[in-house]
């Protein structure tokens, strides 16, 4: 097989990414936004919502003290005995963003000429096939990226990409109860502190939720645990499960710094993405490479940022 012959099959195999304009269909946007929170940590666990539009209202309703009285025979409750549920708006904004992939020709000849099913897998040169692959191995890659935007974006950051909007992190260091680690390491009496921090109302079902911390701040509670004499100090490291504190799991998260961390319901998380996810193809016949570009517009916010727990000054484990 020559080189053209193995170029036209390459732009064939590309051509499909330019189906309707570049736009992923309905089916194909799902699965990549189940590629997008798949692989991460906190992303799985949040409540991801797919949005029709760049931004979105949810409305929130609900009762904030008790509505039962003692009732009267034949006698209806005075105004001042009503109950009024307190209503409000919060509002996901999503910001734009792009990865742009460049592939040399002689990467796709030497794919398409020699594509083999691996693992068990199917081969990549069927119909689809690269398109397929493609699409998998851009959401695995940009999935980190967007737990990084989530978690650290910050419109004052000097990063480009991260000051598009503020993430978790910051709004739950303006919004929400902040616990001062005053520079202690990570041990049972931040989690405690934590646990009295977080408003009893959001406590009942404490076993749904956690603190997420830095992959060293885990290793290094793990290790406290260890230290005991006892089974369960043995088990803190012979096992891959997450040890708890006071109900909540502990769990590690490659893109939180060690200063930092929160303690909360991980579905008082709102991560919204636009289901208008853009992959278009072309390619630079002077350098020779096919080009792929993915847009999407994505957004975060906290439904409840009174339920939401936030460390700061965590010491350094390392140290």
């Amino acid at each position: 097989m020559n080189n053209s012959t193995l170029i036209q099959k390459a732009d064939l195999a590309l051509s499909d990414l330019t189906t309707n304009g570049g736009v992923l269909q309905p089916e194909e946007s799902n699965t990549f936004m189940r590629k997008l929170i798949k692989s991460p940590t906190i992303l799985p666990r949040v409540r991801a919502v797919s949005m029709a539009a760049p931004k979105r209202k949810i409305n929130k309703i609900g009762f904030g003290q008790r509505i039962l009285r003692k009732a009267v025979s034949a006698t209806a409750l005075s105004a001042g005995d009503r109950a009024k549920p307190t209503t409000e708006q919060i509002e996901v904004d999503t910001s734009e963003v792009i990865a742009e992939v460049r592939l040399p020709y002689d990467v796709l000849e030497d794919n398409i000429e020699r594509a083999r099913a691996a693992e068990g897998g199917s081969p990549n040169t069927g119909p689809g096939g690269l398109r397929t692959t493609l699409i998998e191995l851009i959401g695995e890659r940009a999935a980190l990226d967007l737990e990084e935007f989530a978690l650290d974006s910050d419109t004052t950051s000097g990063d480009d990409f991260l000051a598009l909007q503020d993430g978790y992190l910051k709004r739950a260091a303006n919004d929400g109860n902040v616990v001062d680690a005053e520079g202690a390491t990570i041990d049972k009496t931040l989690f405690k502190k934590g646990k009295f921090a977080m408003p009893d109302e959001y406590l009942r079902e404490v076993n749904s939720m956690a603190h997420f911390v830095s992959t060293d701040n885990h290793t290094e509670y793990v290790d406290t645990l260890a230290d005991r004499g006892s089974a369960l100090g043995d088990a803190a490291i012979q096992t891959r499960l997450n040890p708890n504190a006071y109900g909540a799991s502990v769990v590690p998260v490659a893109t939180i710094s060690d200063s930092v961390g929160m303690f909360m319901n991980p579905k008082n998380l709102i991560f919204g993405i636009h289901r208008q996810i853009s992959m278009e193809y072309d390619k630079d016949i002077t350098a020779r490479v096919y080009i792929i570009v993915l847009t999407a517009r994505v957004g975060f916010q906290i439904e409840e940022p009174e339920a939401v727990v936030y460390y700061e000054n965590i010491g350094d484990p390392t140290a």
